[in-house]
């Protein structure tokens, strides 16, 4: 049996105990502070977004393995050296996939995007990010060493779309039994997590293959 895929989840960390998570597919993560160094291993998500983020991907790939990147803390906004940080630490413990499910719409930021996602990319590691936030691009998700996803709303879940070399995922996470979906938690981010896990689903990863299929491959 191969070994199973490995996925850095870069957000706000996890709840390990939610009914959502299967905590021994959980790597031991770490944070990171917003001038990018590493604070601790807490992970412990307190906004839960991560949560359900990391939900999204292993209900779409159960055999997968999450380690949590916590850049997020008291609220959902970082910097663009602690997610690089991020990336960085998701290289060095030789992950397979990297889910962004955000991003900024400030280009000045993308230099610094570019020198990470080239470093992951020369890594064989796949970023998996925004590429938009209705219709603005997003960084690092709109960069060609990066495939980015937007949101379609009529996609199911369990499959992805490639339109116009684009590509796009559903919106709606997991679904919570009991809970109407127009009432749970939607949005790019999760159509970011939907694709990272049906990727994951496949099984080995090939950078260069999913760049190609979505035109951005420079």
């Amino acid at each position: 049996m191969p070994d199973p895929l490995r996925i850095a989840v870069i957000d706000s960390g996890v709840q390990s105990n939610h009914p959502h998570i299967d905590a021994d597919r959980l790597l031991s993560g770490l944070a990171i502070a917003k001038d990018g160094t590493v604070l601790s291993k807490d992970t412990a998500d307190r906004l839960g977004h991560g949560t359900a983020v990391t939900a999204a991907i292993q209900h779409q790939a159960p055999d997968a393995i999450c380690l949590p990147i916590r850049v997020f803390h008291d609220r959902l906004s970082s910097t663009p050296r602690a997610l690089a940080a991020a990336i960085e630490v998701a290289v060095a413990e030789r992950v397979d996939l990297i889910n962004l499910s955000l991003g900024t719409v400030n280009p000045a930021h993308s230099g610094i995007f570019a020198a990470v996602a080239d470093h992951a990319l020369g890594a064989g590691i796949l970023i998996v990010a925004a590429r938009d936030n209705e219709g603005t691009l997003c960084y690092p998700g709109s960069l060609k060493q990066v495939l980015g996803v937007g949101v379609d709303w009529d996609c199911p879940q369990s499959d992805y779309a490639i339109r116009g070399g684009l590509a796009f995922a559903s919106g709606h996470p997991r679904p919570i039994p009991g809970v109407p979906q127009r009432r749970n938690l939607f949005g790019v981010s999760f159509a970011v997590a939907n694709m990272t896990g049906l990727i994951a689903r496949r099984g080995r990863v090939v950078p260069a293959d999913w760049l190609q299929l979505t035109g951005t491959s420079g």
